[in-house]
């Protein structure tokens, strides 16, 4: 057989072998599941509109200064936001780790050393019979000097590294929309916190207010005892209705406390006060919203998109762990000089070494592991596809729940305003008619207890429309797009 036959020979031999080895090493057909993008051409009961609150920057949307200015503090401070961003590093270092693992890795190697032979061994007493010249006899112990470059590649011929490394993107990608999640979350709860500090203040000024009432009253009620018009049970009733007032005024003291708090935790700051401009809560009108249409979620809403690309992540999971069932081709090369003594050590032929080698590796009987593995990660692609649409749908029905709670609650303050005015005049009234004994000390006391709760009533469903205003535009996806929060 001639040299070309042997050549052609050992292609043949390499070229069957690699068809056998895929052959044999074909991936398993798994069941999976398609994701479902259909969202309804609009929010039931709204009609279309073409406009999105969402799209609106936070300092836009929030005109409050005091408010603007926790916010911007807490984008800087807060600490689960710090977090985030520690974890959008990981993600990212991630990407570069992965890229590297398909590129060729080159290294450095020196080293130095000597080899000393037992005598009475095959190589020792083979090196002793060596007929060698005199002055020429082999160094015993045998000094090694050896300085050169390695490389070693695997191809990626199935894309598994490449698809790796795109894998790693979208996570990036994910984690940096999970950062902004985060962001829309973060803005959220100091705005409601915040207007929920607002309403405190208003209900304990309308305790105070109460008091002077009641303090009134007990005073005209003391003044009909020794009048002989009152008795004394009617002024312990009196009393009892002040001194339960004045808890109440304690009760929301602590609840301002934790609530300022709450705000200073969020902000990452210690307890402080929290300056803000209360008078004028009464008076705030929310802004009328811009829903936009359903499918705009998909792009404003960060958990949607965190949940998109978290999905196109786990495909390239699936389709890495279906390249580990195919032949995996990998080089490696080295090139240097070795010798016994340092001065032939760069001599060239002599002392220069090289070598290149290819070699084909390919699962052929126990391929449990890979099996597993494949799996797996169809099960993580479909537990996505399901985490995606539950996902949509979420921001689908809060949108939906927060454009009519804003509609109720627009009606309800109406309603809960002409109830206050009426219960307010009949405080006026009862205290008229019971100065004349017209009517009695209970009908007085109970008319100043059901006005108190009205006021309560009107102030918290005032915070209530101010808590749909910024939950809509979380639900939207607003507050993340601002000028140094953009996606990438």
């Amino acid at each position: 057989m001639n040299k070309n036959n042997i050549v052609q020979y050992g292609k043949t031999s390499l070229v069957g072998i690699f068809a056998l080895a895929t052959l044999y090493s074909c991936a398993p057909t798994l069941k999976t599941v398609q994701e479902d993008t259909t969202v309804p051409v609009q929010y039931a009961g709204q009609s279309k509109d073409s406009l999105n609150s969402a799209r609106i920057k936070w300092k836009d949307y929030f005109t409050d200064p005091y408010l603007d200015t926790l916010i911007d503090t807490a984008l800087k401070n807060n600490q689960e936001l710090n977090i985030t961003l520690q974890e959008l590093e990981i993600a990212r270092n991630e990407v570069r780790a992965r890229k590297g693992e398909y590129l060729p890795f080159i290294g450095l190697k020196g080293g130095a050393g000597f080899d000393k032979k037992a005598r009475y061994t095959s190589q020792g007493a083979s090196e002793a019979t060596t007929d060698i010249k005199p002055g020429r006899e082999m160094p015993d112990p045998l000094p090694d000097y050896m300085a050169g470059a390695y490389a070693s590649w695997e191809v990626d011929i199935w894309n598994k590294l490449h698809n790796a490394k795109k894998a790693a993107i979208s996570r990036y990608l994910s984690s940096v929309e999970g950062k902004n999640f985060v962001i829309t979350n973060l803005i959220a709860e100091i705005a409601g916190s915040y207007y929920e500090l607002l309403a405190l203040d208003n209900q304990l000024n309308i305790v105070k207010q109460n008091i002077e009432i009641q303090n009134n009253a007990l005073k005209i009620v003391k003044l009909q005892k020794q009048a002989a018009r009152a008795n004394e049970l009617a002024v312990r009733k009196f009393e009892a209705e002040v001194l339960h007032t004045r808890s109440l005024q304690y009760d929301i003291q602590q609840e301002i406390i934790e609530t300022e708090n709450r705000i200073n935790f969020l902000i990452g700051r210690y307890p402080q006060p929290i300056e803000r401009k209360s008078e004028a809560f009464a008076d705030l009108v929310p802004d009328h919203v811009h829903s936009g249409l359903p499918a705009e979620l998909l792009e404003n809403r960060p958990d949607v998109k965190q949940a998109e690309l978290e999905l196109a992540a786990t495909k390239l999971d699936v389709k890495v762990a279906k390249a580990r069932f195919y032949p995996s081709l990998g080089i490696s090369a080295s090139i240097g000089y070795r010798a016994f003594n340092p001065k032939y050590l760069l001599r060239t032929p002599e002392s220069l070494l090289y070598s290149l080698a290819g070699d084909i590796t390919a699962p052929l009987i126990n391929r449990n592991e890979i099996k597993a593995t494949y799996y797996s990660a169809n099960a993580r692609q479909i537990q996505a596809v399901y985490n995606y649409e539950r996902t949509l749908l979420n921001a689908y029905i809060e949108v939906a729940n927060q454009l009519a709670k804003i509609g109720n609650l627009e009606k309800s303050y109406d309603l809960k305003s002409r109830e206050v005015d009426a219960l307010t005049r009949s405080i006026s009234i009862s205290n008229i008619l019971f100065k004349s004994a017209r009517a009695d000390y209970m009908e007085v006391l109970m008319t100043q207890r059901d006005a108190l709760e009205s006021k309560f009533e009107l102030v918290e469903t005032k915070m209530q429309q101010m808590n749909a205003m910024v939950n809509i535009y979380r639900a939207l996806g607003g507050g993340w797009n601002q000028a140094n929060n953009t996606r990438p």
